[in-house]
């Protein structure tokens, strides 16, 4: 059997899916082993034209930018923030840089995949709403967005390994029009994963009309499926905080640092010191790396407070280096290929589930409330 030949190293290819769209021969080929992605050449259609090679972030010297400014906000628009994962002020950045006459690119849930959309329409901003606890795919997306920067703005959001795949791909001649926001990332899962999780209730991503990872307190889905008896974290979230169940890439992922690829870099402000009242509907970390986010940032509807550089590192790890990989990860990917998830998850997590366990009892004396990280979907039969 010949040597499998990839685009970058094996096993640590991020899926950003941009040395698919380099190629115009059809030469590569995404292969997903639930434990790693791999961009795979296939030689009798490969040309040797080394595209794909130059191409791909983990062959190519990245370069970061250091912090300039750091805030923390919340859009005033109750609504959106309400809807937001944190406090919306990544939906509040692009629907002003739309409402300035720019395009907006970004991942939504359609037709059972994650995928990216090119818009200039306001209304596509809630599709884009909401954290994303698995891999999405811009591909496609690409050569949309360096055809549209030859005479308009774009703003990118995505992953920091999405936004330099994308930076990368325009090339340098069509940068001055490109505008990013990475979003602090943990880590992704295959999609392979959330199917085979929802399988075991008879549920396929592509019976799914709408998926949510994370909920407010108070904004549960109507006629949502969620996967816990009592609506707090079910094993697909357990496993997915615990970081047993990401990618191979994501363990020794080179953005997972305070120099940032983007111009302006989102997260949650936890640990604040602001008022409850504040924190209770969700507080955006926002980083600005470089003189493009003063425009991402001008004249938006937000309250916006500093913050303290050292807690808010200390309080979102992938500042300071990647998830450390979980010590029974073999182990649990080793039960699934015979089992199913929650019974990979069940033995490889049983600290972690009983944790939540105990999270239940206290909500029943109202010592804990819902909402945070469960996931739910809601069905196209609905």
């Amino acid at each position: 059997m010949s040597e499998l030949k990839t685009v970058c190293q094996l096993d640590k290819c991020t899926g950003c899916m941009a040395c698919l769209e380099v190629c115009n021969f059809g030469a590569i080929k995404m292969q997903d082993s639930f434990k790693a992605y791999n961009a795979v050449v296939d030689p009798s259609k490969c040309v040797d034209c080394n595209a794909c090679h130059r191409i791909c972030q983990n062959n190519t010297e990245i370069s970061f930018n250091k912090p300039i400014n750091w805030q923390q906000g919340y859009v005033t628009n109750s609504e959106v923030r309400k809807s937001s994962s944190s406090g919306g002020l990544c939906a509040a950045v692009m629907e002003g840089f739309i409402n300035r006459g720019g395009y907006v690119c970004s991942c939504l849930f359609n037709e059972g995949q994650f995928v990216f959309k090119l818009t200039n329409e306001v209304s596509d901003i809630k599709l884009f709403q909401g954290s994303k606890y698995v891999k999405s795919s811009p591909a496609g997306i690409y050569k949309s967005i360096k055809e549209k920067l030859k005479d308009n703005k774009v703003l990118f959001v995505g992953l920091p390994c999405q936004v330099e795949a994308i930076k990368l791909f325009v090339g340098a001649d069509r940068a001055q029009n490109l505008y990013t926001i990475d979003l602090i990332c943990h880590g992704t899962p295959s999609p392979v994963l959330l199917d085979k999780f929802l399988t075991q209730y008879n549920i396929k991503i592509s019976d799914c009309s709408f998926i949510s990872f994370r909920q407010k307190a108070g904004n549960s889905l109507e006629g949502a499926k969620t996967f816990s008896p009592t609506d707090q974290q079910d094993l697909y979230s357990i496993a997915f905080l615990q970081g047993i169940d990401y990618t191979e890439n994501c363990y020794s992922c080179k953005y997972a640092q305070q120099e940032r690829v983007s111009d302006l870099t989102l997260g949650d402000s936890w640990g604040s010191g602001l008022s409850p009242e504040i924190l209770h509907g969700g507080l955006s970390l926002i980083i600005s790396n470089t003189d493009k986010a003063e425009y991402l940032l001008q004249d938006l509807p937000v309250n916006i407070y500093p913050v303290d550089k050292a807690v808010a590192i200390s309080q979102n790890h992938q500042l300071q280096s990647p998830m450390p990989k979980h010590k029974n990860r073999d182990r649990f990917f080793q039960i699934l290929e015979s089992d199913s998830f929650n019974r990979a998850a069940q033995k490889c997590l049983s600290k972690d589930i009983f944790k939540q366990k105990v999270k239940c009892l206290l909500m029943k004396v109202k010592l804990y409330h819902r909402g945070g990280y469960y996931l739910s979907c809601v069905l196209k039969n609905n």
